[in-house]
């Protein structure tokens, strides 16, 4: 079975039911964290009564710096909701690491920005390093994950179409939620990824419900695919891809042909007041719930729950 940890302002906790017990480590990052393994099972099998986890103030349990990647439509229910057809080429973008932000913070969004969208994410923490021309297999996952975090990877849209600019529109502050759980996984737990159920609501209203066998590029491939040319290293964050459901979507055919012969000043902003009617773009006040876990509770990335607040 999976170990849930959590972290504070104060220190790292092992989650056992509604309580949490204190890990005795010295680790400040997650990639210290995950060097002391031994410290982490300590806590799982002490004694102690622990302290109630409502109690903690959470943070995200992935430490920053460090590098965040992410998988791009990598959801066939979401590539239906974009509009594409055919084979869709695995593709990878970067966030920057200040966008990381806990588990329960709010989501500013700027002032500039109008229609902000929400994609909740499996998050991968890597446990080993990757270097770059490695070959990861199935039976290999469990040497270089340790673990996994919900990610809700909060978008700009009209910064992310007008610009084709995805490291911007998805890395203002706050716009990677993460947590409140790391889920250390034994090896065996591997064989129970594709029965992992992402669900995300805004404001009780069931937007994303996805297992990840919807998924495209699983993530042995991804792994693979992405060493062709990135590193990473123990505590790194990989988010593979957002199931269909969010607020974006594409636009009828008939309706995308037309705009395709307007000139891109016209057909943006004929596209963003169509957009303009569309409710399901989050606004000051809405309230984000996410979870990922699987049905019979063997893996379970506790409760996300973020509400969006417009900059001041």
């Amino acid at each position: 079975m999976s170990t849930d940890v959590l972290r504070t302002a104060d220190g790292w906790w092992v989650v056992r039911d509604t309580r949490a017990v204190r890990i005795d480590t010295e680790a400040v990052t997650t990639a210290e964290l995950l060097a002391d393994r031994a410290a982490v099972r300590e806590a799982a099998v002490s004694g102690g009564t622990g302290t109630p986890v409502a109690d903690l103030v959470t943070l995200s349990p992935v430490t920053t710096p460090c590098r965040v990647v992410a998988q791009m439509v990598n959801y066939r229910s979401h590539a239906r909701d974009s509009g594409f057809t055919g084979d869709i080429p695995p593709a990878f973008f970067r966030k920057a690491s200040g966008s990381v932000s806990g588990p329960h913070d709010d989501i500013v969004r700027p002032s500039h920005v109008r229609f902000l969208d929400y994609e909740i994410e499996l998050g991968l923490v890597m446990g080993a390093p990757l270097p770059v021309g490695t070959v990861v297999e199935e039976e290999d996952l469990p040497a270089h994950i340790a673990g996994l975090v919900i990610t809700n990877d909060i978008s700009a849209r009209d910064v992310q179409l007008t610009k084709t600019q995805f490291y911007e529109s998805k890395s203002y502050p706050t716009f990677t939620p993460t947590g409140p759980y790391l889920s250390l996984l034994e090896p065996e737990d591997f064989a129970h990824l594709l029965d992992l159920r992402l669900k995300l609501s805004v404001n009780g209203d069931l937007r994303q419900d996805r297992t990840l066998a919807d998924m495209i590029v699983r993530p042995a491939q991804a792994l693979t695919l992405l060493a062709r040319f990135q590193a990473l290293d123990p505590g790194d964050l990989l988010l593979t891809g957002t199931p269909g459901g969010t607020a974006l979507k594409a636009p009828h055919k008939a309706i995308e042909k037309i705009g395709a012969l307007l000139p891109p000043a016209v057909k943006w902003k004929a596209f963003f007041k169509s957009q303009a009617r569309n409710p399901h773009y989050l606004g000051q006040g809405d309230l984000i719930t996410a979870t990922i876990a699987t049905p019979d509770g063997r893996i379970d990335l506790g409760e996300q729950r973020t509400a969006v607040t417009d900059a001041k």
